[in-house]
């Protein structure tokens, strides 16, 4: 669906399709423990989150070069063009590559080599949101910070991501009031297997903008009458939520009862590659499985322009509702 749409919750090692990976693996003298690019598909089966996380981190390991994040990220781009994508906030994860021995520049640089030629080569606007993994330590998280300091130019934010279940917001309140004094802008996955207070505990000791996920605010209505209030966005990915059981079928998805209860719901493709869809298969599988209707996705993909950091060029946000605006549906979505 080429509806015009900014992508808000997306990792970026989260969009190495199966041929890239071996690929890379080639160039990089890397072996991977599958026959081939069928074999890993197969792999695709998660049962939860963790097991999800298992071969995402193993795959990671093809990834060695500034070329190698160029190529990934370039990847996702032309496809996310593809699907109507117009601007992208991009997740990272440096804990995951320099505890492989990579340093935190060449991470960097190598996107940058895509991102900052983004608009001119796929006509998206991009940001880039370093994420902190929540399963290591906090002090691990200032280390990483600390370590980012020479790329702030070129990076807009921080983000909290990988297992959530008993790792809550608090454990990393200290790296978050210190980007807050850097200026960054600051998300955080929550309530998506963890429970509703962990979203109400990254809104009050994160100070986050943005909740990624939130799913489960659906248990709180007092929760989701302050979200509604206070306008967070929340971003939301179904087709990850079912390949990771956190709703049974798409069919199950609390979306359309998010909407009506007034909630700043986006969508988007979290980690495309295993998950079967990029941004555009997402709109396209709520529209056909959970009824929604043109306007409804016209709201979706307003919200996702307006829940996005584009503070600093409000004439380009303008622009991007406009053509949300003016776009036609024709006759695939009726």
């Amino acid at each position: 669906m080429s509806l015009p749409k900014a992508e808000l919750h997306l990792h970026i090692e989260g969009t190495l399709e199966p041929e890239l990976a071996f690929e890379l693996a080639a160039r990089n003298g890397v072996t991977l423990p599958y026959a081939d690019t069928e074999a890993l598909r197969e792999a695709y089966a998660f049962k939860d989150l963790q097991s999800f996380l298992n071969l995402y981190y193993e795959l990671m390991a093809v990834l060695r070069t500034e070329q190698d994040f160029a190529d990934l990220a370039n990847a996702y781009l032309a496809r996310a063009a593809a699907q109507g994508v117009r601007h992208a906030e991009i997740f990272f994860d440096p804990q995951a590559h320099i505890a492989r021995g990579l340093s935190l520049g060449t991470v960097v640089e190598g996107l940058w080599q895509a991102l900052g030629d983004s608009e001119r080569d796929h006509g998206i606007s991009t940001k880039l949101i370093m994420c902190f993994l929540r399963d290591e330590s906090a002090d691990s998280a200032l280390e990483t910070l600390q370590a980012a300091t020479p790329y702030l130019d070129r990076i807009t934010g921080v983000g909290l991501d990988s297992a959530e279940v008993g790792h809550p917001p608090l454990k990393f309140r200290e790296v978050y009031e210190a980007a807050a004094r850097l200026g960054l802008r600051r998300v955080a996955h929550a309530g998506e297997e963890g429970p509703p207070e962990y979203i109400t505990e990254a809104l009050d000791v994160l100070g986050v903008e943005r909740v990624d996920h939130g799913l489960r605010c659906m248990e709180d209505p007092a929760l989701v009458e302050r979200l509604v209030r206070e306008r967070i966005p929340l971003t939301l990915c179904p087709l990850s939520n079912v390949r990771l059981r956190t709703v049974d079928t798409l069919a199950d998805h609390p979306l359309p009862a998010m909407l009506d209860a007034g909630l700043m719901c986006t969508v988007n493709s979290d980690d495309p590659a295993y998950f079967g869809g990029y941004a555009g298969d997402n709109f396209a599988a709520v529209h056909r499985t959970l009824g929604l209707t043109e306007d409804r996705l016209r709201e979706l993909a307003r919200n996702s322009f307006l829940a996005s950091f584009l503070q600093d060029d409000e004439e380009r946000r303008a622009r991007y509702l406009a053509e949300v605006d003016a776009y036609e549906f024709g006759d695939a979505v009726s």
